[in-house]
């Protein structure tokens, strides 16, 4: 049965409120406390990832086991059924290189579709490719595509980023374009983007995860629990005093006050669940939140799943019933702008 995505939207929002009303949160769906208002506010997903594994090649995968099968649109509707999602915006997914521009197109056939809530993608790319032009330009006039996310990483022994002419170059081209640069980046060099983002003031520039924090660095000692590292776990972590610095509260948060003083960046509320400890609970994830939430400012924030990889840790359910607590205590006004009116803004979603 073919539906358009004005019934679904409305179809969505029945169910939204007839799960809530009915109460059918399980124990294993929810964590401890009430779910918040019988009529949950709308919810924009910034932050959706999809894949086949039939079409995409995704090499990340290797080491992730629990994500290795597909993750298509209708088990992102059953994640999300009753939560009210109203919209969501496609995430790219890493796709090896030579996909890049496959995996563009099906993003953009996804978002043309009218029998789902993604009406938006924020697709991959080498920002600092000299062929970028040429790839981006196949997508300057689609009303689909938001922006790019280009994942950086530090030098090899270093806290620096590999930051280049060419890839500054890239990102003002997107400002150029009117479209959007995802900014991803390990937490130790929170500094380095915050001077890509001085380096280009006319693109709009959104800070993935709240910087990839990790919530350990926030919950006591004697409830973090991890396997040993391999060889191959502290190459990929650089050498021990950057390990450190990844996972220093205060560090953290002084870099985050970095690039909040760039008018041109915005937050993204995701990615911080993925890494909890077992057993936690919304008070260890509401540091991090509301340290972004205070220094980023009401205006300047938006709310991401990351589905399917907040799985590691949590259902996207519970993800959401812990932010709604966390964000409670805020003014009714600042609580939709976080879930639903930032994104709708930013991203010119109609």
């Amino acid at each position: 049965m073919n539906i358009n995505r004005r019934e679904f939207l409305h179809r969505s929002t029945r169910l939204a409120c007839a799960g809530t009303a009915l109460g059918t949160l399980t124990a294993a769906e929810t964590i401890s406390g009430d779910d918040g208002p019988s009529e949950p506010l709308p919810i924009i997903d910034t932050h959706q990832h999809l894949w086949d594994l039939g079409k995409l090649r995704l090499p990340w995968l290797q080491n992730v086991q629990h994500l290795q099968r597909n993750f298509l649109t209708a088990d992102y509707l059953k994640a999300v059924r009753g939560l009210n999602v109203v919209k969501a915006v496609y995430m790219e997914v890493a796709a090896a290189p030579e996909q890049k521009l496959i995996e563009a197109e099906i993003a953009v056939e996804l978002c043309r579709r009218t029998d789902n809530p993604t009406v938006a993608a924020v697709i991959g790319g080498r920002v600092d490719d000299d062929r970028f032009p040429e790839y981006i330009g196949r997508f300057k006039n689609s009303p689909y595509v938001k922006g790019v996310r280009h994942m950086l990483h530090r030098r090899p022994g270093t806290a620096g980023l590999q930051i280049g002419q060419k890839l500054i170059a890239g990102v003002r081209l997107l400002g150029k374009l009117g479209m959007r640069f995802d900014l991803c980046i390990p937490p130790e060099t929170l500094s380095y983007g915050a001077k890509l983002a001085m380096g280009c003031p006319e693109t709009r520039i959104v800070l993935d995860h709240c910087g990839n924090v990790d919530p350990k660095a926030f919950v006591p000692k004697d409830r973090v629990s991890s396997p040993p590292e391999s060889d191959a776990d502290r190459w990929r972590r650089g050498i021990e005093a950057l390990a450190q610095r990844k996972n220093d509260a205060d560090w953290w948060r002084r870099g985050i006050e970095m690039v909040a003083r760039q008018e041109n960046v915005v937050c993204k509320i995701s990615g911080v669940v993925a890494r909890a400890p077992k057993g936690w609970t919304a008070d260890d994830l509401a540091p991090i939140v509301n340290h972004c939430l205070d220094t980023f400012g009401p205006d300047r924030v938006m709310f991401g799943s990351d589905w399917p990889v907040c799985t590691r840790a949590a259902t996207l359910r519970q993800w959401v019933v812990a932010l709604r607590r966390i964000i409670a205590p805020r003014d009714i006004s600042q609580q939709r702008k976080l879930l639903h009116d930032n994104a709708q803004r930013f991203y010119a979603l109609g």
